[in-house]
């Protein structure tokens, strides 16, 4: 399992590692706002598109040579900049891993579901929600501190490694997995599975969570220097968020296998608690936002594992890698949505109006939870 909870570090590192420091890269590469929005967007872009072609193939040759292959890809794209030096470069390379990442993260999570029994399905979740948290926390912070020591450069050879690292390490540790035989399976056998409530009901859980874990890292600093916090409490907001979401996972997941919790109730409860997180968002000053970031994290984080482990216990283990990749595609139109809304919302208002929108859309999401026969 070790190898899989450090792939799920390595894309959610890389993701954030780079994205929070392309705008303070000054070599020519990020000229504009309109620049770094573009590469921004090519990396989530790639995944949207991919990952569910990479779930479906991995259901077809077997996750682990996805996860390999991916990667490995990961790790020559960003050696592609590191030895190219060239800012045309930084779109190639972004775009690379952007790719990469849509192949080893569904089949990462396809494998940690087929190699655990389904009495551990919350465990393994949970542990692999922890450390792609603790990528999401780190990445920021290393980042930052790559950048500033050897520029973007830098930064870019230390995931070349850290995908190199893991990759070796996979290949040595995780065991083969073969696919299972499966039926013939139409386009509209497809949609009809997709739109079961077995499969809507966590999925939307899951997107909603991300949208309000996406706004809460990206919009409670912006509320903070609004009230005229320092750069410091308004990080402090953002790590406690990252946190709270990071240690509250694997509890989840431990709840869930030792019946204390069911999917359907954790769901919910995740969901109400994310809810009530963004309406203290509104609140003024910094213990509104310290407690906006401590509820969306608790909230998040139980939601996360108990979605993965709902979408496994539903779903056939023969169909498992598309399942993980449409799931991670809810994911990521959940993490590029529920920004989009809260901007377009505090446009035409206020910004706490956006909070509130999210916030009722994550209430109602309550109701779609407890559609979920877990």
């Amino acid at each position: 399992m070790w190898p899989l909870y450090a792939a799920g570090f390595t894309t959610a590192f890389g993701a954030h590692g780079i994205a929070a420091n392309l705008g303070g890269h000054t070599r020519g590469a990020v000229t504009s706002v309109l620049v770094l929005g573009g590469l921004l967007a090519l990396y989530d872009g790639a995944e949207v598109i991919l990952k569910p072609v990479f779930g479906t193939l991995a259901d077809r040759i077997g996750a682990r040579p996805v996860l390999l292959g991916g990667l490995v890809a990961f790790a020559a794209a960003s050696a592609l900049y590191v030895v190219a030096d060239d800012p045309g470069w930084l779109w190639a390379a972004r775009l690379g891993q952007g790719a990469a990442a849509s192949a080893f993260s569904p089949s990462a999570s396809a494998l940690v579901a087929r190699l655990n029994p389904a009495a551990k399905h919350g465990r393994a979740f949970g542990g692999y929600g922890f450390y792609k948290s603790l990528g999401y926390t780190l990445g920021p912070l290393l980042g930052g501190v790559l950048v500033w020591a050897g520029g973007l450069r830098l930064l870019f050879a230390v995931l070349a490694v850290l995908g190199a690292a893991v990759a070796g390490w996979a290949a040595l540790a995780v065991p083969v997995v073969p696919p299972l035989p499966k039926a013939r399976q139409t386009v509209l056998d497809l949609a009809r599975r997709l739109a079961d409530p077995a499969f809507l009901a966590p999925t939307s859980a899951l997107a909603a969570a991300t949208a309000a874990l996406s706004v809460g890292v990206g919009f409670l600093p912006v509320s903070g220097r609004a009230a005229g916090l320092g750069t410091v409490a308004t990080g402090a907001a953002v790590s406690l968020l990252a946190g709270c979401a990071a240690v509250v996972q694997p509890r989840a997941g431990r709840a869930l296998d030792d019946g204390r919790l069911t999917t359907r109730s954790g769901l919910a409860a995740g969901l109400l608690v994310t809810a009530v997180g963004l309406a203290c968002a509104m609140l003024p000053g910094l213990p509104g936002i310290l407690t906006a970031a401590a509820l969306i994290g608790i909230g998040t984080g139980l939601v996360t594992p108990l979605g993965f482990a709902a979408l496994a216990a539903s779903t056939p283990p023969e169909r498992l890698g598309q399942t993980m990749g449409a799931a991670e595609l809810g994911r990521e139109l959940g993490d590029a949505g529920g920004p989009l809304l809260v901007a377009a919302v505090a446009s035409g208002a206020s910004l706490n109006h956006g909070f509130g929108a999210l916030g009722v859309l994550v209430g109602l999401g309550v109701l779609v939870a407890f559609l979920h026969r877990g």
